[in-house]
């Protein structure tokens, strides 16, 4: 087997899908692709080339809408996107959002080029982009750790927090979250990204009222 960096890369991400990025280790990496530990180092230069090298594996998943869509169209392709890659390996998220791991590589900057292409192309300004674009990562950050936390052994309560929050919400005392807890209780985090990536297409669109495709 031929030994590229792709290949490591590869081989550390499904590593730190199967056991987080606490027990990811040139050697544990290695013996994941085959090879010796000293070989890596012909590929990556440190632990930090290693966990930005594997960020960028996952956005390069994202598919490239076609340049001459409507934005609004690219924007919904590439949140969905990137969305999907997110969840598929959401230890890369938690490196993202502690800024442990950057995506550095020409394929990954092609994504996020594409996503400010698409905000400027609704006629915002650099500003108005780089805002839009940090809320959409903020989403998508949010959606995926709320989706994918919490697989552990729980801490145990006299009360289960939905019996608490039932009991202490009477129409009464707390209305508005006594009328609105039946439709918190049966959302989830896929529906609400969906649900905020309309929210946010929307405003754009309601802000650029010239500019809508």
């Amino acid at each position: 087997m031929v030994l590229t960096r792709e290949k490591v890369l590869d081989a550390a991400l499904r590593l730190a899908d199967e056991q987080g990025l606490a027990a990811l280790s040139m050697r544990k990496v290695a013996a994941a692709a085959g090879v010796e530990a000293m070989s890596l180092y012909n590929h990556v230069e440190n632990k930090g080339d290693l966990l930005d090298g594997l960020t960028a594996r996952v956005f390069e998943e994202v598919p490239l809408p076609d340049p001459s869509l409507p934005w609004d169209v690219r924007v919904r392709s590439l949140a969905e996107g990137l969305y999907a890659s997110f969840a598929r390996h959401p230890v890369v998220v938690r490196a993202l959002a502690a800024q442990d791991a950057n995506p550095r590589s020409a394929g990954a900057l092609r994504v996020i080029d594409a996503l400010l292409g698409a905000l400027l192309d609704a006629g915002l300004s650099e500003e108005a982009a780089a805002r839009s674009y940090r809320s959409l990562l903020g989403m998508l950050f949010g959606s995926v750790l709320t989706g994918t936390v919490g697989t552990g052994a729980k801490a145990e309560r006299a009360e289960p927090v939905v019996a608490y929050f039932r009991r202490m919400a009477t129409a009464a005392e707390l209305p508005s979250l006594h009328r609105v807890l039946p439709a918190l209780e049966s959302g989830d985090c896929v529906q609400d990204f969906g649900y905020q990536l309309d929210l946010l297409l929307g405003g754009l669109l309601a802000a650029q009222p010239d500019l809508a495709p």
